[in-house]
């Protein structure tokens, strides 16, 4: 059984779509299309669903995904010792990461990191904490970025405490204090991260027992702030995602002391692969010198 082909299989599943896989791996949706039926030919059961929403995983293919991910990641790391043993530095290093630090931290990174190794290829997958989480269990990824605590089956490496911080329109009731209080929150309408993006808030207002008043729910950083910025309600949101904030928007401290801790996680970082280590150990030097 070829590696190809589960190489194609796990495209298809992280594109969506049976076109951009055969454009990434540079063959014909047919070809792509025909991997796939060889493999459900061969295993007895259908892996995935076509529909118009586009490709579906079904519950088997879900099952065995996991294990593609697997034989993927070894072959990976075992093609990159082997380049190691060479003296050279190569691969793929697939990366969970979520907005804020793509918009913050990564540009940053990869421009110094592909400019020093650029025969390592950063390949970047964003989503909310638990779909990273997600990731990270399947092996869909090697490593990625998290809201802490998070899962006790990962190893984890903790990067920076992101204050947690109260937005509010400027002509609001409490725009010219400096501090928010939970009274205060309580009292008012909340725009909130949807779920999957709000574990940080959920956990403060828990310790604050705090029943919040939720409008709506977004999955948009910059569609929360514009909301707020339009008077729909208050948000609570990291001091990272505030960095494209309106003039006509008040941010203001929150009563206490409050942090989201963003981290990395893996399965393990014993076995990670040596591309993917030198990518943790740049980044971390990156943060270090440059005191975020």
């Amino acid at each position: 059984m070829s590696l190809v082909k589960f190489e194609i299989f796990s495209t298809v599943v992280e594109s969506g779509s049976l076109k951009q896989a055969a454009e990434i791996h540079g063959l014909t949706q047919s070809a792509v299309s025909h991997a796939i039926a060889s493999l459900e030919s061969e295993w007895g059961f259908t892996i995935l669903i076509r529909g118009r929403a586009g490709i579906k995983l079904t519950s088997n293919g879900e099952r065995v995904l996991r294990h593609i991910h697997e034989m993927l990641k070894w072959n990976e790391q075992m093609m990159q010792e082997i380049a190691n043993i060479k003296g050279l530095e190569i691969g793929t290093v697939r990366i969970g990461t979520f907005s804020s630090v793509s918009v913050q931290w990564l540009p940053e990174i990869l421009k110094s990191f592909n400019a020093d190794l650029p025969a390592i290829e950063i390949k970047l997958l964003e989503g909310d904490y638990d779909t990273l989480e997600h990731w990270i269990a399947t092996g869909a990824v090697d490593f990625g970025f998290v809201s802490l605590p998070t899962s006790k089956s990962f190893e984890v490496i903790f990067l920076k405490k992101d204050r947690m911080l109260c937005i509010l329109p400027d002509e609001h009731r409490l725009a010219n204090q400096q501090e928010v209080s939970f009274a205060d929150i309580k009292e008012e309408m909340l725009i909130m991260s949807k779920k999957g993006s709000d574990n940080d808030l959920k956990r403060i207002f828990h310790e604050n027992n705090v029943t919040p008043h939720i409008k709506f729910e977004l999955a948009d950083d910059q569609a929360i702030i514009s909301m707020v910025q339009n008077g729909m309600g208050i948000s609570i949101l990291p001091e990272m995602v505030l960095y494209r904030v309106p003039h006509n928007v008040r941010i203001l401290s929150l009563e206490g002391e409050h942090y989201r801790s963003i981290g990395i996680a893996a399965p393990s970082f014993n076995t990670i692969s040596p591309a993917a280590q030198k990518f943790i150990d740049y980044m971390k030097a990156w943060l270090n010198n440059s005191h975020r």
